[in-house]
This record gives C-alpha cells, sequence and structure tokens, in this order.
C-alpha cells in the first residue's frame, strides 16, 4: 500500500487546509470550553471476551473491557417513548436513544476508536450515570454532513441506545 499523500485542493482556491484546521479548532473550543459534554467510553476488548465455541456468543459475564476513557462530544438525547408490551394495554417508558458527534481529530490523539457494541457513559446529572451500548459508530463519514463543504470528514456521529442495569452497570 501507498503512503503518498495527496493533497486535496478541490476548493483549494476558497479553502484550504489552513482554512480547515482554523475552523476545527474554533469548533472544538465550543465543544469542549462551552457545552463541555463529558463522556465515558467504555470500549470491549475482543481479546479476553470470552465466547461461546459454538456460536460465538458472548458467554455470562464474559464482556471483559479496556480502561475507560474520558472524551468530549455533543450529546443529542431523544425523548422518551412509551410503548405497550405485547399486544397488551400496559405501556412502559423507554428512555430515548443518544446521538453523540465527536471530533475524528480527539479520537486520534487520544488514541481510541468506537466501535458496535461499546458502551460510553453520559453524566445526566452530578450523581446519575445513563449507560449506552453503541448501535451505530459512525465510521461512514464521507457525506457532505461529516466533510467540511466537501473538504475532507472531520467528525463522526455516534448513536446509541439505552441500556438497563443488568447489561452494563460501569466498571
Amino acid at each position: 500500500m501507498s503512503e503518498n499523500k495527496v493533497p486535496i485542493t478541490r476548493i483549494g482556491k476558497f479553502f484550504g487546509s489552513e482554512d480547515f484546521n482554523l475552523d476545527i479548532s474554533m469548533g472544538e473550543e465550543w465543544l469542549y470550553g462551552d457545552m463541555n459534554f463529558t463522556l465515558v467510553l467504555y470500549r470491549v476488548d475482543k481479546q479476553k471476551t470470552k465466547t461461546d465455541d459454538v456460536y460465538g456468543e458472548t458467554l455470562t459475564d464474559g464482556i471483559k473491557f479496556l480502561p475507560p476513557v474520558e472524551f468530549k462530544g455533543y450529546v443529542q438525547v431523544t425523548a422518551p417513548e412509551n410503548k405497550y408490551l405485547g399486544n397488551s394495554k400496559i405501556q412502559q417508558s423507554e428512555p430515548g436513544n443518544v446521538r453523540i458527534s465527536v471530533y475524528q481529530r480527539q479520537l486520534d490523539e487520544l488514541e481510541i476508536d468506537i466501535n458496535y457494541g461499546d458502551y460510553i457513559g453520559y453524566y445526566e446529572t452530578e450523581s446519575r450515570v445513563r449507560y449506552y451500548v453503541v448501535n451505530d459508530d459512525g465510521r461512514v463519514v464521507s457525506d457532505n454532513k461529516h466533510t467540511y463543504a466537501g473538504y475532507k470528514p472531520f467528525y463522526r456521529t455516534i448513536n446509541a441506545s439505552p441500556v438497563t442495569n443488568n447489561e452494563f452497570r460501569g466498571l
């Protein structure tokens, strides 16, 4: 595989790497300083996690984790849903999913990646953490939404669903 780097010049006359880096720095200043959403990533250690020999399913209490890592991201929690249980008239209120936007540069600097099945803790209050499991790791970043004016990708959108205390309680 070639290690040659080709400069991106498709909008270079009006927008180049200096402009890109400046805009990203301003966005990071807003996100890390003003918004200050702190999250904790619990990455699944795929090497140490114990699985069933036949089906490859994780054994009870078989999931092992790498050390947790704090990171910053923009958090959007969807409204809770009231759902009927099966065909009954009993309703259950389900917590909303979470969408987290995170700068790729931060993930690179922290030397972490967010994958399907990882858990994320979000502090709703000073004493309450809600845990979510990643169901979309946001790897496809070639769309116009995740690129800066088509220049190059700069952030990922992670989608995650809330978990019960029976599934994950933090470490």
